[in-house]
């Protein structure tokens, strides 16, 4: 039995609002069907323990979706880490848990 698709919303802030946030943003793209984001998920919830603090959003991505091109997002899931609304680091399709680990130590100190 396979273990339930990460839900994403489908409604999405737009990029002004993600670049007026303050302090660290962690989106993830991705869909519920994808293969490649039902894969990645148990790797990134678990390093996520790590971060209660994290602000996190999972975005609904595909055509026509504004946030996604905003981004240029191109594979699923994609991981943005955004802090003071700048796009500090970007993870494609990652499967371990120590790949996100190593992506979220680039936050700053304090967040």
């Amino acid at each position: 039995m396979s273990s339930p698709s990460p839900i994403y919303s489908p409604t999405a802030p737009t990029r002004s609002e993600i670049d007026a946030m303050p302090g660290a943003l962690l989106l993830q793209f991705g869909v519920g069907w994808c293969g490649h984001c039902q894969a990645g998920e148990p790797a990134i919830a678990q390093a996520l323990q790590a971060y209660p603090q994290l602000a996190h959003l999972r975005i609904e991505d595909g055509p026509g979706r504004a946030l996604g091109r905003s981004f240029k997002i191109k594979l699923w899931p994609t991981l943005v880490l955004m802090h003071g609304g700048e796009e500090r680091a970007r993870l494609v399709r990652p499967t371990q848990v120590a790949q996100v680990q190593e992506f979220l130590r680039q936050l700053p100190d304090g967040d």
